[in-house]
């Protein structure tokens, strides 16, 4: 059957025949009808709903190979194990494939051998491979976790950029740009990055298939200690046993998965500093079902695709709604329902801050690793991993380094070629005909705006984490899909608000509402919620008496009440438009003309929510 011209009748027998599917998914069919036409399709999909099939079946339909840009290598060893046992012909490279096993699948793909060829996007610098790639028939390009390539998404991968440069060397090739987190912001984004619509190109398809994951229940539980996150934690890997455990650092990893140990569970650790071979190990083990829970980093989970995982706990805040979307998003893919806490505590928001610097460096780190650059490979190429750069450089962490290297050669100042099974890098010097290095300068001053974004990012992330409503409508909201529910029945906001309906206040409640709303304006607008909630219980601790705040009248008005309770009525107050919560990552609260007004009992007809007792 010629590419152009399949039916979705003849689609749907292909289906059946690759992969045993009787029917597609929404927007499965039209994204491969578009592609077997020769269009360029951008799809975005939820997690678990079957983006890896659009290009998979695509692949078999169509003559030579395809080759499919992935970012982490769990997902390609992932991927390339479940298509060898449907019998199809596929392999990755990156650095974990030694160098013999290297130049043996290069002439595999240079032969035609594979359907399916997945790459890192760091692996086009590398000489060999570009030449490889130019002689094979490469029908289909697609980029998974198309994010990437964006500056405005919440995983920005310099690599990415080099994509839309290797295209123009393909030619007419088509292009499958697919991700589970873009708003609309982002999408126009991989569409301008890649390309996309200029000529000879027409301009994409654009598929969006909706964002709404109703089987999983939503949940926020604010806690002031790591013992009230253990507690958490141990309650939900013993009620749902299968599951992932996110936190934000290496050290806490291996923190929690201690701890879990000390209780009696076996779970695997993952982190992005474990050699490639215990990664590969850790990944395997979990998809074997070996074990059934994982303590990781962010670098575990793109493209696992275990049915039963019943729960994602973050032990930490992430850095945005959409990493957080993705990484609940990785629970109850056989449509079953599953739980997915977030343990907040704000302390957790500066380890944010510290990945945000690292991601947007200063201007005079960025100067100070170029002058390294250029002393250490001044003779001759230069072998070094990243870390071997920071000390040179004397910068104060690796993930800043590791940006800076990258700026600096997208400024064509350096090129750097990863070695087979090593994850160093050679890098060398390139001519540079420019000594004042106005591409770099031009480079850093965009970080600027690059860091705002991300610190709105997070910004939005805090207000998901106080929304008073519902937690699934927010998260829809953000991501453009208007056609969601202002309310559901999976999330805590909304649970626990049904049989709740607004009504005036007994005169009990309007004592804590005053007292509440008494002592926030005593504070000045100068701490957040949580604070607030302490001082009216009473709770003594560094930050309340170096601010003489157990000196203020309101200091410990409801030690009969828990800090969740209080905290739980501020935050209706503020739902109420009692409370003002500042925009910026400090979330401090202060009282506004109307709470004001309530607090004084001046405002006629008053009535809330009042929460349920916790």
């Amino acid at each position: 059957m010629a590419d152009g011209t399949w039916t979705p009748d003849g689609l749907r027998e292909a289906l059946r025949q690759h992969f045993g599917h009787a029917t597609f998914r929404d927007g499965q069919a039209d994204s491969i009808l578009h592609l077997l036409a020769g269009r360029d399709v951008v799809l975005v999909m939820p997690t678990g709903s079957g983006k890896s099939l659009c290009y998979q079946l695509t692949a078999l339909l169509l003559p030579g190979v395809t080759v499919v840009v992935s970012p982490l290598i769990a997902l390609m060893k992932d991927q390339v194990d479940a298509l060898e046992r449907r019998g199809i012909a596929a392999t990755f490279l990156n650095s974990s494939v030694d160098g013999a096993e290297m130049a043996y699948r290069l002439d595999g793909v240079r032969a035609g051998r594979y359907k399916l060829v997945y790459v890192a996007p760091e692996r086009f610098r590398n000489r060999r491979f570009a030449e490889v790639l130019a002689q094979a028939q490469v029908s289909l390009f697609t980029i998974d976790e198309a994010h990437c390539i964006s500056q405005w998404g919440h995983d920005f991968r310099p690599d990415y950029l080099n994509l839309k440069q290797v295209l123009a060397k393909l030619g007419a090739v088509r292009v499958l740009a697919v991700t589970a987190t873009a708003t609309p912001d982002v999408r126009e984004d991989i569409v301008r990055q890649l390309g996309l619509g200029e000529p000879p190109r027409q301009a994409p398809a654009v598929s969006v298939t909706g964002f709404a994951r109703p089987n999983l229940y939503l949940a926020v539980t604010r806690c002031a200690t790591h013992r009230h996150k253990f507690s958490r934690l141990v309650q939900t890997a013993e009620a749902y046993r299968c599951g992932i455990v996110y936190c934000s650092t290496r050290k806490m990893v291996e923190r929690v998965a201690a701890r879990l140990e000390s209780d009696g569970f076996a779970p695997i650790t993952y982190h992005g500093a474990m050699a490639d071979g215990e990664r590969t190990a850790a990944q395997n083990r979990f998809m074997a079902e070996a074990a059934p829970l994982v303590v990781a980093t962010n670098a575990f989970g793109m493209g696992v695709d275990r049915g039963d995982l019943r729960f994602v706990v973050h032990w930490d805040i992430p850095g945005s709604l959409e990493a957080y979307y993705q990484e609940v998003g990785r629970a109850g893919r056989d449509g079953a329902s599953a739980w997915c806490e977030l343990l907040f505590n704000y302390a957790d928001v500066g380890t944010q801050r510290f990945f945000l610097d690292g991601a947007n460096p200063s201007f005079s780190d960025i100067l100070a690793v170029w002058q390294a650059v250029r002393q250490a490979c001044e003779a001759e190429p230069l072998t070094a991993p990243v870390e071997e750069w920071t000390r040179l450089a004397g910068v104060k962490n690796d993930m800043e380094v590791r940006t800076i290297l990258g700026l600096i050669e997208r400024a064509h100042l350096i090129e750097r070629e990863i070695l087979p099974g090593n994850r160093a890098y050679t890098t060398r010097l390139l001519p540079n005909p420019d000594p004042d290095v106005k591409e770099l300068k031009r480079l850093a001053a965009g970080l600027d705006e690059k860091r705002q974004r991300d610190e709105r990012k997070l910004e939005t992330l805090l207000r998901f984490v106080d929304h008073p409503g519902c937690r699934h409508a927010f998260m829809l909201n953000y991501f453009g899909d208007r056609t969601s529910a202002s309310s559901c029945s999976a999330c805590d906001r909304c649970r626990r608000r049904e049989p709740r309906p607004p009504a005036v206040p007994t005169e009990a409640q309007w004592i804590e509402i005053q007292k509440i709303l008494s002592c926030v304006t005593r504070m000045k607008g100068r701490f957040g919620a949580q604070r607030v909630a302490h001082v009216l219980h009473g709770d003594r601790d560094e930050t309340v008496t170096r601010h003489a705040l157990d000196q203020l009248s309101t200091f410990g008005l409801l030690s009969d009440r828990s800090v969740p309770q209080i905290r739980a009525v501020l935050d209706a107050l503020q739902g109420e438009g009692c409370v003002a919560v500042s925009p910026d990552t400090y979330r401090l609260v202060s009282i506004t003309p109307k709470g004001r007004d309530v607090m004084l009992r001046r405002h006629e007809g008053f009535s809330m929510a009042w929460p349920r007792s916790k």
